[in-house]
């Protein structure tokens, strides 16, 4: 009994239909992404209210956007064009942008939205004309004709109940301004530094605009993608829808066609004819070949080779040209060194009557699960285990999966010119600039608009953001010459920038100012700085000087004196050095023989001393011989 109702379950959403959409059931559950909406005036309605995100547009995951709430007198179901009635809601410089209110019904929900948009308006909030649960605004089916807006689509929408809309209209009405914020800083979970994600999606390539779509998606987003993965920084997981032939028609024409093991696995006629071009089955066979293709990737521990594969095969192998094939496969397989033994061992036999693991996984994982409802429609994208609402391009994709982390642990890619946007081109933001130099503060992340010094050329520019930025450290004179004053003139410049701690312009020598906006030249011959010897003659130039000499004479300038060019003066300096030589070495002649006579006279005089002691000398009288005197 529970595997009937479980079959029953799957039969219910799994029926094939041309967009590959599945009608809803009583059983299934599709959830409602919503995005948090608050009114800060006026008082009367002051709060916070629930909003559900649009299917298509740009939703500003990961941010926050303010804005005035305006209902149109005219075209309040915004079914026509605005400018049919001369309305614009255009934001003046200065002003909070527009959030235009219209009313449902009539028109798709995505015209109403793109005719919000071509007249200037922000944001789009559809008030419901139905007391109901909030349901998501999805795009036409299959209709040529609004494919060609709905991708242009770049604006933010979100349908709100029909009980507040009356509210904002009856504030309106009454002369209130409302002012409301829209925020999406919560619409995507973020409870770790790796985000995981999942592409709900279809190898067919004929089956109209969302299959166009979803081609150039991944071939837009296969770089970004990889990036992330190789950094470890996401988890991805492709994922493919199938249905199953209930087991009374298994043996009808429909399901051989597009079903294999023996009605289990179905996917629709990519033609919707049965009798010509490709079947369903030959969908369901490449899109187990694509996810067989991830298993074995990821098992070599490269599973960003599955982007690699699904671009090839759109490029090499379309239905339109007829190489919608295995061999087409095989040869990409081939050129991507993927190992083709392990993919046909996944892939199994797709006319046994059994069950396909793979397969078999891919339609358990359809049901919902936790907070994310049942894949009914494709392409689905699905982050953190939240469905992911908004057009499916690279931008707005990439500000989703990148809204998923934690603060501070974002991937650089988060942080790239990928995640610009227009709101630094409106006044730059409101931060610092330097226009001449074409740098700028201002840095437009998924999180919101920053205004934070630049790092130019790895000269890393401090201040406030805001009103001051100015360059820091070595090499900082190399960017736009540190702020300071330079100058060329002649083929000759002058910088004032300076590489000190407490000093950063200071004007070159030969000139006087503040260094930043001044450095006038400082006229060396008239303030007398400089050429005031006797002999000289004084020529200003600019930011130095030119002296020369009277006569016969040359200047010095490192002394600021004239010398003569010829060699008299040169001999009479030498003349008058050998002239002090001598004197000094006749001093020390004379010094020496002093010093002789001196010293002879010395020994002499010691020499006497000892003989006197010995014998008697002619000037002095004889001492007594005590010994004689005993012996008498």
């Amino acid at each position: 009994m529970m595997k009937q109702h479980k079959q029953n379950h799957l039969l219910c959403f799994l029926l094939p239909c041309l967009l590959l959409s599945v009608p809803f059931c009583s059983e299934a559950r599709f959830v409602v992404e919503k995005n948090s909406l608050s009114v800060t005036s006026p008082e009367s309605i002051k709060g916070t209210h629930d909003s559900a995100i649009g299917n298509f547009g740009i939703p500003q995951y990961g941010g926050s956007m303010a804005g005035t709430v305006i209902y149109p007198k005219e075209n309040q179901k915004s079914c026509k064009e605005f400018s049919d009635f001369s309305i614009s809601f255009k934001s003046q410089p200065g002003a909070l942008p527009t959030f235009l209110l219209v009313d449902r019904g009539d028109c798709f929900f995505a015209l109403k939205v793109w005719n919000a948009q071509k007249a200037g308006a922000s944001a789009v909030l559809v008030a419901d004309n139905v007391d109901e649960p909030l349901i998501t605004m999805d795009t036409p089916e299959e209709d040529i004709s609004s494919a060609k807006y709905i991708e242009n689509i770049t604006i933010p929408s979100a349908l709100v109940t029909k009980g507040f809309g009356e509210k904002l209209k009856k504030a309106i009405s009454g002369g209130d301004m409302v002012n409301l914020n829209l925020d999406w800083r919560e619409a995507v979970p973020h409870p770790d530094a790796r985000v995981e994600y999942e592409l709900w999606t279809n190898s067919n390539d004929e089956c109209g605009v969302k299959c166009d779509m979803l081609m150039e998606f991944v071939k837009d987003f296969k770089g970004a993608a990889q990036i992330l993965e190789k950094g470890g920084y996401t988890q991805f997981r492709p994922h493919y829808i199938t249905w199953y032939c209930p087991h009374a028609f298994t043996l009808s024409r429909q399901c051989k066609s597009q079903c294999i093991n023996k009605g289990r696995y179905c996917a629709p006629d990519p033609e919707q004819d049965f009798s010509s071009g490709y079947d369903g089955k030959d969908v369901v066979v490449e899109n187990l070949r694509q996810l067989c293709v991830y298993k074995v990737a990821n098992e070599t521990g490269k599973p960003w080779v599955w982007w690699d594969y699904v671009t090839d095969f759109q490029i090499r192998c379309p239905m339109k040209e007829k190489k919608y094939n295995k061999e087409c496969a095989d040869s990409v397989i081939k050129s991507l060194g993927i190992d083709s033994r392990k993919l046909d061992k996944c892939m199994g036999d797709p006319d046994a009557d059994s069950d396909n693991p793979v397969l078999k996984e891919e339609q358990d994982a359809q049901v919902g699960k936790g907070s994310r409802g049942d894949v009914t429609i494709l392409p689905t994208l699905v982050v953190n285990n939240r469905q992911y609402r908004g057009k499916l391009e690279k931008s707005g994709v990439l500000k989703a999966l990148c809204s998923g982390f934690e603060e501070t642990t974002e991937p650089a890619i988060c942080l790239s010119t990928e995640m610009e946007s227009n709101e630094c081109l409106d006044n730059n933001g409101g931060c610092w600039q330097d226009k001449s130099a074409n740098i700028t503060a201002c840095k437009d992340t998924f999180r919101g608009r920053v205004c934070e010094c630049p790092l130019v050329d790895g000269v890393k520019f401090k201040g406030d953001g805001y009103s001051h930025c100015e360059p820091s450290g070595p090499g900082r004179c190399t960017i736009n010459n540190g702020g300071c004053w330079h100058e060329e003139r002649d083929g000759h410049a002058f910088s004032a920038c300076v590489d000190k701690d407490s000093v950063k312009c200071e004007c070159p020598p030969g000139f006087k100012g503040d260094g930043v906006k001044k450095c006038e030249d400082i006229n060396e011959c008239k303030e007398k700085k400089a050429c005031q010897c006797p002999e000289c003659s004084c020529k200003n130039t600019w930011g130095s000087y030119e002296c020369s000499c009277s006569g016969d004479l040359l200047y010095i300038r490192d002394h600021d004196t004239c010398i003569s060019k010829t060699g008299s003066q040169v001999k009479s300096a030498w003349t008058a050095v050998w002239l002090i030589m001598f004197s000094l070495g006749l001093a020390a002649g004379g010094a020496y023989l002093v010093y002789k006579h001196r010293l002879r006279q010395y020994m002499d005089s010691e020499i006497r001393a000892i003989m006197a002691q010995y014998m008697p000398l002619d000037n002095q009288p004889e001492v007594p011989n005590h010994v004689n005197d005993e012996r008498a």
